[in-house]
């Protein structure tokens, strides 16, 4: 069933229709969130109740050239020893797997559980409406256990919060006249999850970009027909590519430019990101109009200096980074060029920093700031019960504790805390790969020591 952010219709009501099948109380709100309730099982009458948690939205991403239309062609699934894929597309097991999870504990007549409200909600990946539209009359538990974390064995108890920007930059245009046109491509790159990648300096395509037309502006004059790459602001983007206008004169110079930067910045990219190709090819499209020259100059300069990647790490626990920016998305209009990203930060102040300091480098360029989908982090607390009841399950099951972690992506835990009160919250899930990529994968063996241990930590909630 199709369902990217946006188009969650089609799932939601098939979430709606397995709960009513099953003869639950089940409830699709104006959001098309979902929320089935489950009964207590003999024993547990007087437990608290447990919220399970997830999203039935995902990131919609495939390599290019794929014909895959992710408004309606169901997934290509695959498996590959213990690992299951999509082909050459994202799985969605982020954060499908929640929903697989609370389906068949909702259809289950041998799981120990106390009452159960399964709450499923839409958009968690673009802008996390649906978790802001969730209602407290709708919602009573005050346990809440996420699903949405990607490594067994850990439990996350603290994430960033976040917000998108998109900086538009008007541009003037004038007619091309006796210009060739060179295409420069960059691809190749392994690409990633905004907030789970950003450590690992894999290269941003669009920053590339940017990087090889300044580049490109101290050898020969060109001017912009056209600049895009990315396709959501929360994937580090993999492709990016300029269409140019030059001299006819000046075609050898751009290619061997070019070349040169596929070298320089492959070599600083070997390590995570060894596929990376920058490439110019001259076509013959029919293009009418390219950018002035001051438009050309100021859109590279923008590019070139726009904030992206690593802002600051935690000094308090290594290798958490505590601010970040990703450069998502980059697009051309007939007016204007649009740059979208995904500002997120542990620490508000640093957030505010962050959409500050991005709006007064675009406002000094005379571009336009704006943002949106703000949502708050989730803050670690030390008095948590579920956290204790976790670790003493997985001592239990395993011999040792699970590590806690705290993780720079955004979940929706720090939005409940506000809508929905005080709650008693932890996050953990299986084994997922290259999440918000072609290549994402998860482990099923992994699925199923999950899910295992998930139905431990409900029999333990007495």
């Amino acid at each position: 069933i199709p369902r990217g952010s946006g188009n969650e219709k089609g799932i939601s009501d098939y979430l709606l229709n397995f709960g009513k099948s099953l003869g639950l109380e089940s409830i699709q709100d104006e959001a098309l969130n979902i929320i089935i309730k489950k009964s207590a099982t003999k024993g547990y009458e007087n437990a608290p109740t447990v919220i399970l948690q997830g999203h039935m939205d995902m990131v919609c991403e495939k390599n290019k050239g794929t014909n895959h239309d992710f408004e309606k062609d169901p997934l290509k699934l695959r498996i590959v020893d213990d690992y299951i894929y999509a082909t050459d597309t994202t799985l969605g097991a982020d954060n499908g797997i929640a929903v697989a999870y609370a389906m068949a504990i909702l259809a289950s007549d041998d799981v120990m559980h106390p009452s159960l409200e399964v709450l499923i909600t839409t958009d968690e990946e673009t802008g996390m409406s649906g978790a802001m539209a969730v209602s407290p009359e709708h919602i009573h538990g005050k346990i809440l256990i996420n699903l949405d974390n990607e490594e067994e064995g850990y439990l996350l108890v603290s994430c960033a919060g976040g917000i998108r920007s998109t900086a538009t930059l008007n541009i003037e245009k004038q007619d091309i006249k006796d210009k060739k046109l060179i295409k420069i491509n960059i691809s190749g790159l392994k690409g990633g999850h905004s907030g789970m990648d950003i450590i690992k300096e894999r290269g941003n395509s669009n920053k590339i970009l940017g990087r090889v037309l300044k580049g490109l502006s101290k050898e020969v004059e060109f001017n912009i027909v056209k600049l895009n790459g990315g396709s959501k602001n929360n994937a580090i983007p993999r492709e990016a590519e300029a269409v140019i206008t030059i001299n006819s004169s000046d075609e050898k110079t751009v290619i061997d430019v070019i070349r040169n930067w596929n070298d320089i910045i492959g070599n600083e990219l070997r390590t995570q990101d060894s596929g990376l190709k920058i490439e110019a090819l001259s076509i013959d499209d029919k293009e009418e109009k390219e950018f002035t020259d001051e438009s050309t100059k100021k859109v590279v300069d923008l590019l070139y200096i726009y904030p992206n990647g690593i802002n600051s790490k935690s000094v308090e626990i290594d290798g958490l980074v505590e601010s970040s920016t990703n450069l998502g998305v980059l697009t051309t209009s007939d007016t204007a060029v649009e740059f979208d990203s995904a500002i997120r930060s542990s620490v508000p102040s640093l957030k505010e920093e962050i959409v500050l300091r991005s709006k007064t480098i675009v406002e000094l360029f005379g571009g336009e700031f704006t943002t949106t989908a703000d949502y708050p982090g989730w803050e670690y607390n030390p008095d948590s019960k579920i956290r204790e009841i976790c670790q003493k399950v997985h001592k239990d099951l395993y011999g040792n504790e699970a590590k806690i972690v705290a993780i720079h992506a955004g979940v929706e835990c720090g939005l409940f805390n506000e809508k929905l009160g005080d709650l008693d919250m932890i996050s953990f899930g299986p084994n997922l790969y290259d999440v918000h990529t072609p290549d994402e994968h998860m482990s099923i063996s992994s699925v199923r020591n999950c899910y295992e241990y998930l139905k431990a930590i409900l029999k333990e909630i007495k």
